[in-house]
């Protein structure tokens, strides 16, 4: 079974991009990334209402990093520490080595190149630090942006499934894109 551990916290610097762990600094620009109805509009959650709802998402994330049961990092430019975006794995199952990805960012910095330069380190870590052998990536069927970025990592598409999520009283569909770690690849 996959051992987990993320400590030390694993930080990465690439071309444009600073990758660490949240702060509690951070909840003026977590607030404004989990209240904006453009970022949520594809996501299956609650908008964040208070400072206080995203002070408190900062402290289970950390729990979570600490009790090594998820991995989740703030997005920064590399000259300047302001969040601008997030990414994880979650949902992480130890025993079939497969965690999922997930990501959000400012709309301020849509199509810039960030989660195109953003998504091959944390794959790189899934696999390589992790030992992952597979990433699930499940989002809905309409964010054809996310769709596209999936694709150029080489993700797959494993599945639709028709008004499989129940959420604010109505069904939405699912898609499910996966990515197996090329070593494992027979």
């Amino acid at each position: 079974m996959l051992a987990l551990n993320f400590k030390p916290f694993p930080e990465f610097v690439t071309e444009n991009l600073s990758f660490r762990q949240l702060v509690p600094e951070d909840a003026k620009e977590l607030f404004q990334l989990r209240s904006d109805e453009k970022v949520n509009r594809f996501l299956i959650r609650n908008p964040s209402r208070t400072i206080e709802e995203v002070d408190a998402f900062i402290n289970k994330i950390n729990r979570a990093i600490k009790n090594d049961e998820s991995i989740y990092w703030g997005i920064t430019l590399k000259t300047d520490n302001k969040l601008i975006g997030t990414i994880c794995l979650w949902n992480i199952q130890p025993e079939n080595y497969r965690a999922e990805i997930g990501y959000e960012l400012n709309p301020d910095y849509w199509g810039k190149g960030i989660m195109k330069e953003a998504i091959p380190k944390i794959i790189a870590y899934a696999f390589e630090t992790m030992e992952l052998h597979s990433i699930e990536a499940d989002l809905d069927p309409g964010n054809s942006q996310s769709v596209i970025l999936l694709e150029k990592n080489g993700f797959i598409k494993e599945g639709h499934f028709r008004e499989s999520t129940y959420f604010n009283g109505k069904f939405s569909d699912k898609v499910v894109y996966s990515l197996i770690n090329s070593k494992d690849e027979k």
